[in-house]
């Protein structure tokens, strides 16, 4: 069986064509789509890399975050994952992925739009886990709205910027003091931080602030020992697709890239092991971008 270091033709790989029109309702259950995404189930191959760390990944449920959740137990951490209550059934899903892999899933559920559920979630890792190690910054919330600016709501711009950007701050400002020397930050910032899309403007003003995030960060804390870096992802086949986007856009989601097609979420937690790994002990402040040949300029 193929794993994630099998050599494949990248624009064959994952390649469905068109994806069949869908739409299902956020936040979206990854049973709930008719084109399941590939997170890695059956093709990601531990190697020891995180053997004994501690992870929070927020938006840990589906998507790209059960990706890395799979990947990192896998390594060997030991895995808390933060999702909306609505996403329950996913977030067993990937629960149990966790611990087929032998190591403890520590499953957190509630709205981080609010401070002292992203204080808590810091606490009950620590106290659930040991410490805390690695902590991934991926949660995430978007609306398309075709028309732009004019269409975008206070209530909207409002649920973007607490989910997508004041929860970093709080999750980020509570995890600092229980981080050691060799610990890492992973934010999740996008390919809209450089090239925004017309009816994502809201969403991608966040991830242009996450970028900036990173940077700053990364500065602060380096002489404390502890990397500070990004991912960059460009279309990303996810239950957020199917729940935030018209149906026409799904059908074609990804096939304007340079490699012609949506990228899985197991492609993209190769990145996260190495920035939560020894192998990037001289790398913070950066990003890595996994866009299907978009640039990010």
């Amino acid at each position: 069986m193929s794993d994630q270091t099998t050599p494949q033709d990248p624009t064959e790989q994952f390649n469905p064509g068109e994806h069949p029109e869908q739409k299902i309702a956020h936040p979206g259950l990854t049973s709930d789509m008719p084109e399941q995404p590939d997170h890695g189930e059956d093709s990601y191959r531990g190697n020891g890399r995180l053997e004994g760390k501690r992870a929070l990944i927020t938006g840990g449920d589906s998507g790209i975050g059960r990706a890395v959740a799979i990947a990192f137990a896998r390594e060997g951490a030991d895995v808390a994952i933060s999702y909306l209550p609505d996403e329950e059934e996913d977030a067993q899903t990937t629960a149990a992925l966790i611990r087929d892999a032998g190591r403890k899933a520590l499953t957190l559920p509630g709205d981080i739009r609010e401070e002292s559920v992203c204080t808590g979630l810091v606490a009950s890792t620590v106290s659930e886990l040991g410490g805390l190690d690695v902590l991934v910054n991926n949660a995430a919330y978007q609306m398309g709205q075709p028309g732009g600016l004019l269409d975008i709501s206070t209530e909207q711009m409002d649920r973007v910027f607490k989910t997508n950007l004041y929860a970093i701050f709080w999750i980020t400002k509570a995890a600092l003091p229980h981080l050691q020397p060799g610990s890492a930050i992973i934010n999740t910032t996008s390919i809209q931080a450089y090239d925004p899309s017309v009816a994502l403007l809201d969403y991608a003003s966040t991830k242009a602030a996450i970028l900036n995030f990173t940077r700053g960060l990364s500065q602060q804390v380096a002489e404390q020992g502890i990397r500070v870096n990004a991912v960059a992802p460009g279309p990303i086949w996810t239950p957020l697709i199917p729940a935030t986007m018209p149906e026409e856009k799904v059908k074609s989601f990804g096939t304007d890239t340079p490699m012609g097609r949506a990228g899985q979420p197991a492609e993209l937690a190769p990145l996260y092991v190495f920035f939560a790994s020894q192998e990037s002990s001289y790398v913070t402040g950066d990003v890595l971008g996994a866009t299907g040949g978009e640039l990010l300029s």
